[in-house]
């Protein structure tokens, strides 16, 4: 048995963020980690001479007063080195056009957006003011949802009187700006905005949320941007996890949470882990759970059978999406030239394929090879109703296709694979112990996003969430963003109110 103040399920960098930001300030933490290393979605795993990104490929919030880098300034410790992507990305509509290079620069994207979509500045003019309303709203360190006085005292100070305005957007969607602009036919468009949207929101314009869509839209620019670390993803925990182990931080790797409930004799939380080795048991005042709010539904059985209504919340989440993901490797020379590390584009069987690309010097390949990792979503369901055999069967067939879509795509001969692989999501939840494999979070529509998400904080005092499924959303700038959050109603509850980085 061990005794903590915090327990951290999880080390993504949802919980190595929180647990760091908490143990900076002085409390003792447990971090109870499933894996035998960290990262989560945002970590690696290596094939013979090669490094690959288990899933996130690209980082936001790296520049100067974004998330990250206030949080690292906070730790004291370096940022990952990491190069600016720009262009962000290349999108390849297939439809007999120029592809479109997402640009960094600013005077440039908007150049190339009215050379590309004719007609649509004033819907970028309106989503690039929502943009900056959200952007000057999150800086002032909000609460959402609000579940408390101090929730709400929090959101008061951090609105300012544009998101007074834009607040009337709160219920709509992307498709409802396309259509104030008189853009709702223009199919180009709308084929491009699905194909960014569904990476960061995981819907499509009829289905985002105009407040966070307006943003994801503009994170590929300046003063932003989005970055391609050196040394693979794993560079962005490993510096967490060394920050906390300095400060001597308890990192468990390898032991299972099995239940999560709280113990009324010793008025603490209990958390109940094994390994294969041994099992162990843990007493914290507060549990920071960072998994998918889904697997509460196995953990917290009897907290749950008390409150019905909570427990049907859970279970009504919308389901989120799986992946399938492509690993490879080739030498430079036998793929054509692209001006970019990320590449998107449409396969008429497949829907639409990420694609990301390793540079030279970045530590994933050896010198004059690359790794190529492509990915698409995928319905989880459709891989956990087969038998071994039609499994296996099934896996086959994508991996060829696949290859067949990007030898099409990069002039790439099949003999020409040095290395490749496919990833479902079975094998996402194995690596990551996430229900059924799924990535990301919830589904950025109106009725999940911000005052009407999941809140961080639950019925049950004590018990905390963050992650990707908690305002703001996916990708390791916002799940940072949620523990900072949660770090500072954690510190509110125990008379810490005046918290900020």
């Amino acid at each position: 048995m061990s005794k903590t103040e915090i327990v951290v399920v999880g080390a993504g960098i949802a919980g190595l963020t929180s647990a760091a930001i908490l143990s900076k300030l002085g409390l003792s933490v447990t971090l109870i980690e499933s894996h035998t290393q960290s990262g989560g979605c945002a970590g690696t795993f290596k094939r013979k001479r090669y490094i690959f990104d288990v899933g996130a490929t690209q980082v936001a919030g790296l520049e100067e007063g974004g998330i990250h880098s206030k949080i690292f300034k906070f730790l004291d410790i370096p940022l990952p080195e990491a190069s600016i992507l720009n262009p962000a990305c290349i999108v390849d509509l297939k439809d007999g056009s120029k592809p479109i290079p997402i640009w960094y620069d600013k005077d440039e994207w908007i150049k190339e957006r009215e050379m590309q979509f004719p007609g649509s500045r004033q819907f970028w003019q309106l989503c690039n003011l929502i943009h900056q309303s959200n952007w000057t709203f999150a800086n002032n360190n909000p609460v959402l949802p609000v579940k408390n006085f101090w929730d709400f005292s929090q959101l008061l100070k951090a609105l300012v009187p544009t998101n007074l305005v834009t607040g009337i957007l709160i219920k709509s969607t992307i498709f409802d700006l396309l259509r104030f602009c008189g853009l709702s036919n223009d199919e180009r468009l709308i084929k491009f905005l699905n194909l960014q949207l569904k990476l960061y929101s995981q819907e499509d314009v009829y289905n985002t949320a105009a407040l966070y869509g307006s943003t994801v839209l503009q994170m590929c620019q300046k003063p932003h941007g989005l970055w391609h670390l050196k040394k693979s993803m794993q560079a962005l925990s490993d510096a967490l996890e060394d920050s906390l182990k300095k400060r001597g931080v308890n990192i468990v790797f390898g032991q299972k949470v099995n239940s999560i409930n709280f113990d009324y004799v010793k008025k603490s939380w209990k958390v109940c882990a094994s390994s294969k080795q041994e099992k162990m048991v843990y007493f914290a005042d507060d549990v920071i759970y960072t998994p998918p709010p889904q697997s509460l539904l196995k953990h917290l059985e009897n907290p749950l059978d008390n409150n019905y209504n909570y427990k049907k919340r859970i279970q009504s989440l919308p389901d989120p999406s799986g992946a399938l993901v492509f690993y490879s490797a080739l030498k430079k020379e036998h793929i054509k030239v692209i001006s970019s590390n990320h590449y998107q584009f449409v396969s008429n069987e497949l829907g639409s394929l990420f694609v990301s690309i390793s540079e030279e010097g970045d530590g994933r390949a050896p010198k004059g090879e690359i790794t190529l990792i492509a990915s698409l979503f995928t319905k989880t369901n459709d891989w956990f109703s087969l038998d071994k055999h039609d499994y296996i069967k099934k896996k086959k067939e994508y991996l060829q296709k696949i290859s067949t879509a990007l030898q099409n795509q990069f002039d790439i001969a099949s003999e020409n694979w040095l290395h490749k692989e496919l990833a479902t999501p079975l094998g996402f939840e194995r690596w990551t112990n996430r229900p059924n494999g799924i990535v990301g979070g919830l589904g950025q529509n109106p009725d999940i996003f911000g005052l009407f998400g999941l809140s961080s904080r639950t019925p049950f005092k004590g018990l905390w969430l963050c992650g990707d499924s908690i305002y703001p959303g996916e990708g390791t700038a916002g799940v940072s963003q949620s523990a900072l959050m949660v770090a500072r109603q954690l510190l509110a509850s125990k008379g810490i109110n005046d918290f900020y980085l």
